[in-house]
């Protein structure tokens, strides 16, 4: 164990400096991020009058989109702090958040989903696979995009995108919602 300690003191923190351009504009962007998180946080209570609650789906995916979804929840992007939250049914959402091609298997199950979500719902189909059925396209497993079980309301393309264009594509739909009456 001494010999680790050794080689500790020894060797001592081994770590890149930071940018130079980001530390300088540290101060600056922190109260940037924070008027923006403010205005995203009251424009969704304005339109929803609540936070925003999502029940993410994975239709058959590769599980990419759904890793950059859960980066959506550390600390850096913080969308509890927005008023955005995932919830475990969907009788309490009020967005599908879905991922992959649909498969098969998984067609009546986003169909019963999709129904048990109360109006008015809002689908976002995320990544390729989502929007065009990606690389699996439509076969004897595959029903494809998204849109061929459920209508979607918004697609946010990249495989997998990051995690700020879901972001993105999530607040516009809930900005577009606004503009239009909800489906029947």
């Amino acid at each position: 164990m001494w010999h680790v300690l050794r080689q500790l003191v020894r060797t001592g923190i081994v770590t890149e400096p930071p940018p130079q351009a980001a530390a300088a504009d540290a101060a600056g962007d922190v109260a940037g991020e924070a008027a923006v998180a403010a205005r995203i946080q009251v424009d969704i209570l304005d339109i929803l009058g609540q936070a925003l609650a999502i029940r993410q789906v994975d239709a058959g995916s590769c599980n990419g989109c759904e890793l950059e979804i859960h980066a959506l929840n550390n600390p850096y992007y913080n969308l509890e702090g927005l008023g955005i939250r995932f919830v475990a049914s969907p009788r309490h959402a009020d967005l599908l958040l879905v991922t992959g091609p649909v498969s098969r298997h998984m067609a009546e199950a986003l169909r019963r989903t999709y129904e048990a979500t109360p109006e008015p719902r809002l689908v976002v189909a995320v990544g390729d696979c989502g929007r065009d059925g990606g690389i699996f396209g439509e076969s004897y497993a595959s029903c494809g995009r998204v849109a061929n079980v459920i209508p979607v309301d918004a697609v946010v393309p990249g495989c997998p995108p990051p995690p700020l264009d879901i972001l993105r594509g999530i607040l516009a739909v809930v900005r577009h919602r606004q503009l239009r009456p909800a489906r029947r």
